[in-house]
């Protein structure tokens, strides 16, 4: 059996990945011969994909080799061929070769599960015209040898980009040297349009680059510039970084691994025997296709406050009126698949901890251990798992030691449960109330009887003395001064809590992370702390 074997490196572009699929996808129904098995470093992640819908024998362990793709189909190789390869190890993964022998003998014996293959391939629903949309073109100002290149090679582009985009201080002595000559240098320059992917762009857009010693010179003040000045000078910083990035990557060129590059190098030996006669006019530069090309960049900017309302469920704000909300149609499905699943997997009672099935341990440890369980979980039984924010909301009320809503700012009353499953009524609060406080008496009197409250021959030296000297100044204590107190011990616990949050807070740097979010649902916003203000000025 003739097979080819071909690797890939799509960096931070996930998607690019999924671009491939469909592409072999896609090849597999155009030649009916064709198999195709695809896998990354994460292993087959096209069962990974679709693990919430797998039959329990496809493990980690024996999914290597297994999964393939034939006539635009998910085909996998049954459990039965692992016994029938490799008897002795009952776990082990299938070689390519054993993969190879059954797909020959017994092709009419693989699995196919639509449920699986809808799972599996649910990313590739927005091909092929994701291809389009995926692409940006900007308008930059760059060398016009640098230009002839991109015409030539455009998928050098990504390289180049990628160089910049990971430098270090041996890659960017090709462009700090003020005496080495440059391949690109910073003269005869236009403006025309170069084709990214929305994540190349990105890459190039955000990066900070201090212009080198050869392009200091073109760099004027910007103090009091004008709108279109400032489009010029935009313009102008991406080409750049651009020709920086392939500057950089044109200095070992030759030797490279990449036949893009080496493409690269014998372009530019040609440019450099001919003395860049080959260079196209400016009417050549115009006519080529969308030469004056320029992509709105609107898609950069998040509205947090929309990704926030799109979370929640919640429609559409008006000043975002003829657009679709945060993101776009896919990424909405993307939400709300994420949501289902979770609530799947909160409704499914067979669920471990971990969302695995625990079958590898000890079984005298599990006979032990489903027995403890068993008591314990048989209420809940039945019970479908849902999330009550405001439930939620006073719970951490409670934790932070804050008032309920509502109620006055007092400790008294009992402590119970908050039940997420629903919401008790006022009768059940009331009872539950007198409940608990007849039990905290009855645990109190009994305390006290032995002796366990008796604190005062544990009190330090320090402790006493106090103690004493509130009772020498006729601070007797009562019911109220013993409620305050225990207030107290509870701000105390609660100290803690607030004070992991403010420091959480303060790590996350000004920017978005679980603190801040969690205390914006509950309607709470911290300032900045002022030190970090002062040291930003």
């Amino acid at each position: 059996m003739t097979y080819l074997h071909g690797m890939t490196d799509y960096g931070d572009a996930i998607e690019d990945e999924w671009l491939i699929v469909y592409i072999l996808r896609q090849l597999t129904q155009s030649f009916p011969e064709l198999w195709v098995h695809i896998a990354d470093a994460d292993g087959e992640f096209l069962l990974i994909e679709a693990a919430n819908v797998l039959p329990k024998w496809i493990t980690p362990e024996i999914d290597r080799n297994r999964v393939w793709i034939h006539d635009s189909k998910l085909l996998i190789i049954p459990q039965s061929s692992a016994a029938d390869a490799q008897p002795q190890e009952k776990s082990a993964n299938m070689t390519l070769r054993d993969a190879f022998d059954y797909l020959r003998t017994k092709p009419n014996a693989l699995l196919h599960s639509p449920l699986v293959e809808a799972e599996a391939f649910y990313r590739l629903e927005k091909y092929p015209d994701y291809v389009h949309r995926s692409t940006h073109y900007s308008l930059v100002t760059i060398p016009r040898k640098l230009a002839y290149i991109l015409h030539q090679i455009p998928k050098s582009v990504s390289m180049a980009v990628e160089m910049l985009y990971l430098r270090d201080a041996l890659t960017m002595k090709s462009i700090s040297s003020a005496t080495a000559p440059p391949v690109f240098p910073p003269e005869d320059f236009v403006t025309t349009s170069v084709q990214f992917t929305k994540v190349l762009f990105a890459q190039l857009k955000s990066q900070r680059l201090d212009p080198p010693p050869r392009w200091r010179a073109l760099i004027k003040d910007r103090s009091e510039a004008s709108r279109s000045d400032i489009q010029k000078q935009a313009r102008q910083d991406m080409g750049i970084k651009l020709t920086c990035g392939y500057e950089m990557l044109s200095v070992h060129a030759d030797k490279s691994r990449h036949r893009v590059v080496r493409e690269l190098a014998l372009l530019l030996q040609d440019l450099a025997e001919d003395g860049n006669a080959g260079l196209p006019t400016d009417r050549e530069i115009q006519s080529w296709t969308n030469h004056q090309r320029d992509d709105a960049e609107d898609w950069m900017d998040i509205n947090y406050l929309d990704l926030e309302r799109e979370l929640d469920g919640k429609p559409q704000s008006k000043s975002t009126e003829g657009g679709s909300g945060f993101g776009d149609p896919q990424t909405q499905d993307n939400l709300r698949k994420i949501v289902s699943r979770f609530e799947t997997f909160l409704n499914d009672n067979k669920a471990g901890i971990d969302g695995v099935e625990l079958d590898d341990l000890d079984d005298d440890y599990n006979e032990e251990t489903d027995n403890d369980d068993d008591d314990e979980d048989s209420e809940f039984e039945g019970k479908a798992v849902s999330f009550d924010q405001g439930a939620f909301e006073q719970t951490m009320r409670e934790m932070m030691g804050m008032p309920r809503e509502g109620a006055t700012n007092t400790c008294g009353g009992g402590t119970g449960v908050v039940d997420l499953m629903r919401q008790p009524t006022s009768e059940e609060i009331e009872s539950n109330s007198d409940d608990l406080q007849q039990l905290s008496s009855e645990m109190e009197a009994e305390l006290k009887r032995h002796g366990a409250l008796d604190l005062q021959s544990e009190m330090p030296t320090e402790v006493k003395g106090s103690a004493s000297e509130r009772s020498q100044n006729g601070q007797q204590q009562n019911p109220a001064n013993s409620t305050a107190e225990e207030c107290m011990d509870e701000l105390d616990i609660d100290y803690n809590l607030a004070q992991n949050l403010l420091e959480s807070f303060k790590g996350q740097a000004g920017m978005a992370g679980p603190t801040g979010n969690l205390l914006g649902m509950m309607g709470f916003t911290l300032p900045r702390d002022e030190d970090d203000r002062t040291r930003e000025n």
